[in-house]
């Protein structure tokens, strides 16, 4: 089961990155990578991801990322931001997560802040599985929310999510309430002037 639950985070990884050239080119070999994996959730739902972006057109889809990711700060792929929010104390929360990367020692080529979920779940696929786990599961109650708020949206990226939320213990809460139940509270509004230059990560491509 390991080695699938690595696929199913890679695959994620790939589908939740924006769509340009290098990333559209290898959505043929997640999809075979997925064809290959056990019946069940996270399969299902990269599946019908996959179709998705098979039938889009390449700027429809850089269009709709955009839309979906850059517009909507409810679709936010930085997991700290969920429990930390624009606060002092996130600068510590990604130092946090910088930490655990370099122990495992992952080298990063991106631009994106070390929370970035495609950069956590390529770091759970490819260097530490259990940590990155541990890591996904310390900020379910964010990766929950951010599925409930793309399947609100209706966009076809809320399926990636889900695939990962299927592979974290027990079940996806089925509202924001329960969601929010999970975490103490939500993302706080407090605005300080943190230094949050993006650090690069293998995430993004």
């Amino acid at each position: 089961m390991t080695r699938a639950q690595a696929v199913v985070l890679q695959a994620a990884s790939v589908c939740l990155q924006y769509p340009d050239d290098p990333v559209r080119q290898l959505f043929p070999l997640v999809r075979d990578a997925v064809d290959a994996l056990p019946p069940g959730r996270p399969r299902e739902r990269l599946t019908a991801f996959l179709d998705h972006v098979a039938a889009t057109p390449a700027a429809a889809l850089a269009e709709h990322y955009v839309e979906v990711f850059d517009r909507r700060r409810r679709c936010c792929l930085d997991l700290t931001w969920w429990s930390d929010g624009e606060t002092r104390r996130r600068g510590g929360a990604l130092a946090a997560i910088k930490q655990r990367y370099r122990a495992a020692g992952v080298e990063f080529t991106g631009g994106e802040l070390p929370d970035f979920l495609p950069a956590v779940l390529e770091y759970a696929a490819t260097a530490d599985l259990a940590d990155g786990l541990a890591l996904l599961q310390e900020h379910r109650a964010g990766l929950e929310l951010l599925r409930l708020a793309l399947v609100e949206a209706a966009t076809a990226y809320a399926a990636p999510v889900e695939a990962v939320c299927a592979l974290l213990p027990g079940p996806s809460p089925a509202d924001v309430t329960a969601a929010k139940a999970l975490a103490r509270t939500g993302p706080p509004r407090e605005q300080v002037g943190l230094d949050l230059a993006p650090f690069p990560t293998g995430g993004r491509r």
